[in-house]
């Protein structure tokens, strides 16, 4: 017959161990809860930045947008008829370069949160260069409004 002794050296893990399940488990759980507030935060900062290169995008095609309407219209361009700031109204009426303008800002507020834009002509001797820039807030108002500037010639 084995003595006490020799009984409590073959089976001494049930004595020892108890509750030592539980605390484990709940160690797990929180290193889990914390691994998954992590992959949140990263989704969200990925769902910022790809909303920031969608306005990007589109502020890049609008900018491109105003001057094919330029060249469509090359002569009335070079005349400044195109030439608008940032801040200011499409000019009314129903010339080409008027209807370009007011589809061309229409097109910026709808499209672009507190979109704007301008056209800037600069006459250089023979070469006429325009500058368009595009401007929005893509900061939720904490920082200043972004701007796309892009400079052609016609």
């Amino acid at each position: 017959m084995p003595s006490p002794a020799h009984r409590h050296r073959q089976n001494p893990l049930p004595f020892r161990q108890r509750g030592i399940g539980l605390i484990e488990v709940l160690i797990a759980a929180f290193i889990f809860a914390i691994g998954l507030l992590g992959l949140a935060r990263l989704e969200t900062a990925n769902f910022r930045n790809n909303h920031g290169a969608q306005l990007r995008s589109q502020a890049m095609a609008l900018a491109y947008d105003i001057i094919d309407r330029m060249r469509a219209n090359r002569e009335r361009a070079l005349e400044g008829d195109y030439d608008i700031d940032i801040g200011d109204d499409a000019p009314s009426g129903t010339t080409v370069a008027a209807t370009d303008l007011q589809e061309w800002k229409a097109g910026l507020a709808d499209v672009l949160p507190a979109g704007d834009g301008s056209v800037t002509r600069a006459v250089a001797g023979p070469v006429t260069r325009f500058t368009v820039i595009v401007q929005w807030d893509d900061s939720r108002s904490e920082e200043d409004p972004l701007q796309f500037a892009i400079n052609t010639e016609l």
